[in-house]
């Protein structure tokens, strides 16, 4: 067997007004190269064994439906999967330890189960609720949860036999969604409610809600588990919440925008000065994490030690959406 070829890890960010992906090299925090793919990329995963980034090409005025896959190897686009029946692919994972993955399909109130391995659609399971945007898998990986915004719920999917388990109702605007295996929640961030909605993943009701500073977009646990991760798109911060007693630790500002008059950021002017902070990406090792800041095009890197912001990445216009390949 020919060994891999020798490769840094990445950061990959997605640039949704630019149609675009940064490729960072996260020890010089400069980008090493652009690639580009389909309109309006908001999210993205990489496959378990490295080799592939897949990118959900939502689009913008006009609903997309297709993946980029890029190869890590070349760093190109190797394969378009067209969805053709399904639009606005958004929430994406990729199950364990194979080159099968979910994604949302928003248009249709959908979870796709997709193989990379045929490039095809093999299944299509109705969430039953508005805007189906991201996801999560339970920590057995048999379930998924689908974050419902226009419905404030979650949608809870058997993989094994692919149908509808049960909707749970969290909260207004249910975006932001993240697994926390040592405990079997499920968090969810209601960014028009303020709060986060913790879900029993066996009980499969909602545990506890927690208050949260504005707009609460995404949610990510840290590799330790003890910490959970949420952006917060109006107050510009990120809330570091602790799993054991469900309390926010600490808020770490994200920086300001400057003033912009650009037409594509208009959408945003609601949220007045702030970065609007909504990607989140740990590093394996749970030393740094960064913060993708939409409204200012950059991603903030925030050291997990000393709990502070240490830097930022140049990217394109509106990074969103976060990938990370590991070195080899």
């Amino acid at each position: 067997m020919v060994p891999e070829p020798a490769r840094e890890a990445r950061l990959y960010v997605l640039n949704k007004a630019d149609a675009s992906v940064s490729i960072i090299d996260p020890k010089s925090r400069k980008e090493v190269k652009t690639v580009k793919v389909g309109e309006g990329p908001h999210e993205a995963a990489t496959s378990p064994d490295g080799r592939w980034v897949v990118v959900c090409n939502y689009g913008d005025r006009t609903p997309g439906s297709s993946l980029s896959v890029i190869d890590t190897h070349t760093q190109e686009v190797a394969k378009v999967i067209e969805l053709g029946a399904y639009h606005r692919p958004h929430g994406i994972k990729f199950l364990p330890g194979q080159l099968r993955f979910i994604v949302t399909a928003e248009v249709e109130k959908k979870l796709l189960i997709v193989d990379l391995a045929t490039w095809k659609v093999e299944a299509a399971i109705d969430t039953g609720q508005n805007i189906s945007h991201m996801a999560a898998l339970s920590s057995d990986a048999k379930r998924a949860f689908v974050a419902n915004i226009g419905s404030g719920s979650v949608s809870v999917i058997d993989l094994e036999s692919r149908e509808l388990l049960k909707i749970v109702e969290t909260g207004a605007g249910a975006e932001g969604i993240c697994s926390v295996p040592t405990t079997r929640e499920i968090w969810v961030t209601n960014r028009a409610a303020n709060t986060v909605s913790v879900i029993d993943e066996v009980k499969l009701t909602v545990v506890a809600t927690l208050k949260c500073p504005k707009f609460p977009i995404r949610a990510e646990i840290l590799p330790d588990q003890a910490h959970v991760l949420v952006s917060c798109a109006e107050s510009a911060d990120l809330a570091v919440f602790r799993v054991s007693d469900r309390k926010v630790a600490r808020r770490i500002a994200m920086p300001k925008s400057p003033k912009e008059t650009d037409p594509r950021r208009r959408r945003l002017m609601r949220f007045g000065d702030s970065s609007v902070p909504i990607g989140i990406l740990v590093e394996p090792d749970g030393k740094r994490a960064y913060i993708a800041n939409t409204f200012s095009d950059i991603v903030s890197v925030v050291d997990l030690e000393a709990w502070k912001v240490v830097g930022s990445l140049k990217a394109g216009a509106e990074p969103d959406g976060l990938a990370w390949v590991p070195g080899l």
